[in-house]
């Protein structure tokens, strides 16, 4: 990779980058990231987290997911399955979710960090916490129900409310979180309530509980956000940040956006 780069990125050109790309004070953001995609970073992931929260300043909210998808009923992993033989002791011992030590799963280095720091808050759903940090932490946060824990009583439902933005930062819409709020909010044949399993401690005491979901699949959505970037509405801000490929837009806008195209394409 240093072969490849010119100069080291560092503190202050990240906190440039971000500014140029229309990252601004009092925002509130959520970001999806790969570190790797930036280049080589003088600090790594707590230098690309110390240049958010100075660009967005302490009245803005800097929110990353922080899932834990691994804390659910072993008989639907995949990757790698579990042995059925091993289900039952799986449900028996799994210890529950600990917000402050369970670690984040399949997120990235900068996440995993993100939520170490001392003025981070993070939501106690197990399987689809979000971190936080700013001035709408706690209202953003704040009671994550169990049931539908992506929908529109989750922290990707408030941000919909308060008009928050989507920071893509060398990622694509694969991994656009707030798009499975849209599965919640579209009408479309193939969605169902399923039943979820998670252990999680309820005054001291582990519990394996059930609760209610939806069947949420990302499959399609890396062409749902081709489309959407192609459209003329969408007011998306492209850019770099070091020499990450990066998309900036308002969650609401995108969101809006894939009901109408989940209802349209998927049957």
């Amino acid at each position: 990779m240093l072969k490849d780069q010119k100069h080291p990125i560092t503190l202050p050109s990240l906190i440039r980058d971000f500014r140029q790309l229309g990252v601004s004070p009092g925002m509130i953001l959520l970001v999806h990231t790969s570190l790797r995609a930036l280049g080589w970073v003088c600090g790594g992931p707590v230098a690309v987290i110390l240049a958010l929260e100075e660009v967005l300043r302490s009245y803005g909210t800097l929110i990353m997911p922080t899932h834990t998808a691994e804390l659910s009923d072993p008989s639907g992993w995949r990757n790698p399955p579990a042995p059925p033989t091993w289900w039952d002791t799986i449900r028996e011992q799994m210890p529950p979710f600990d917000p402050e030590l369970t670690p984040s799963q399949h997120m990235g280095i900068i996440p995993e960090t993100f939520r170490k720091q001392p003025q981070v808050l993070r939501s106690i759903h197990p399987q689809f916490s979000f971190a936080a940090w700013g001035q709408e932490a706690i209202p953003l946060l704040h009671e994550h129900k169990l049931d539908f824990g992506l929908g529109e009583t989750s922290p990707l439902g408030r941000l919909k409310a308060l008009d928050g933005y989507v920071l893509l930062l060398g990622v694509d819409h694969s991994k656009n979180t707030s798009l499975h709020l849209a599965e919640y909010l579209a009408a479309y044949s193939s969605r169902k309530i399923i039943d979820s399993y998670a252990p999680v401690s309820i005054r001291g005491h582990r519990r394996w509980l059930k609760f209610q979901d939806i069947n949420i699949n990302s499959d399609d959505f890396g062409r749902l956000g081709r489309d959407f970037s192609r459209d003329e509405k969408a007011r998306i801000r492209s850019g770099r940040v070091g020499l990450a490929e990066v998309q900036l837009f308002s969650q609401r806008l995108c969101v809006d956006y894939a009901i109408r195209w989940l209802e349209k394409n998927r049957h």
